[in-house]
């Protein structure tokens, strides 16, 4: 026989300004997304907890907490979490619950030293957690925000160049104006050729994030190509230069992401792909660092 318990508490968690506040799309699957509101790193999380007995019934409980949690959920590592901040509240003591009732928490300049992600094998997620403390099973509500980090651009900037060749069929040379973009960048390039005898049938240019997660010898690595780009259709000739534009702002890009925690990483490769009328395809890729511009 299978039990099942009706929670005898609704609980709302109401964030401060939410209404006004940014928010992001975030993906849940692959056709539903939610719309979460944004914060940044030493932003204070402020908020109310309503909470409305059902059935008018009392209700006897242990405490009341709120707990401010960001967490690393590795998806292959059997659903463990692994949390990294945690900060609590008490917002009520033991007693009972007779009639709605309303709380007020606050955290003030939280540090959130990372940025939220939803990836393939791994999420990143902040939230609130409101606990009421039960003799049986306790009653559990949470609430997500969403972080973003932003980046200090770097003083140097260092272009990409690089020769493809296969002996006496092809030989190209690219090359990027830089190798570091902010997510709303442009980038900019340029493709030539030296010596084509293949029969070049059309040339793309791809993004790709390439996910790893967990550390040797349990580690992921997951790549997800994020656009694809036709920059050439037809046979080129030697001498022949075709320029590259492509605007980042339009696509769904995050920064990229070093050993967070121990636990993951993100990168972020520009991959040339030629094919040939028997549909070989012939490809480059070279990585580029995203960073989010203030």
């Amino acid at each position: 026989m299978a039990l099942f318990f009706k929670s005898p508490l609704d609980i709302e968690i109401r964030l401060e300004g939410e209404d006004q506040r940014k928010h992001v799309d975030v993906r849940l699957d692959k056709r539903r997304k939610e719309k979460v509101p944004l914060f940044v790193d030493g932003e204070t999380v402020k908020g109310t907890v309503a909470i409305r007995l059902k059935d008018g019934r009392r209700l006897e409980h242990v405490g009341i907490k709120v707990q401010f949690i960001g967490t690393i959920e590795m998806f292959a590592d059997k659903g463990n979490t692994y949390d990294f901040l945690t900060l609590g509240q008490e917002i009520a003591a033991p007693g009972e619950l007779q009639r709605p009732e309303t709380y007020g928490f606050e955290f003030r300049n939280v540090e959130k030293q990372f940025e939220s992600y939803n990836g393939v094998n791994v999420r990143l997620r902040y939230f609130v957690r409101v606990t009421v403390a039960r003799r049986m099973a306790d009653v559990i509500r949470e609430k997500d925000l969403w972080v973003y980090s932003y980046n200090i651009p770097p003083d140097t900037v260092n272009s990409i160049k690089m020769d493809v060749g296969i002996e006496d069929c092809l030989h190209i040379e690219f090359e990027y104006s830089k190798s570091r973009y902010h997510l709303k960048d442009v980038i900019v390039g340029r493709i030539y050729f030296l010596l084509v005898r293949l029969k070049v049938k059309h040339m793309e240019l791809s993004i790709i994030r390439r996910e790893t997660t967990g550390t040797p010898p349990n580690q992921y690595n997951e790549s997800e190509t994020l656009v694809r780009f036709e920059i050439m259709d037809g046979a080129p000739v030697r001498g022949e230069t075709i320029p590259i534009r492509l605007f980042l702002g339009g696509f769904d890009l995050t920064p990229t992401y070093r050993d967070i925690n121990k636990k993951f990483s993100t990168r972020t490769f520009l991959s040339l792909v030629l094919i040939d009328e028997d549909s070989r395809r012939y490809f480059k890729q070279s990585e580029i660092i995203l960073y989010r511009q203030p």
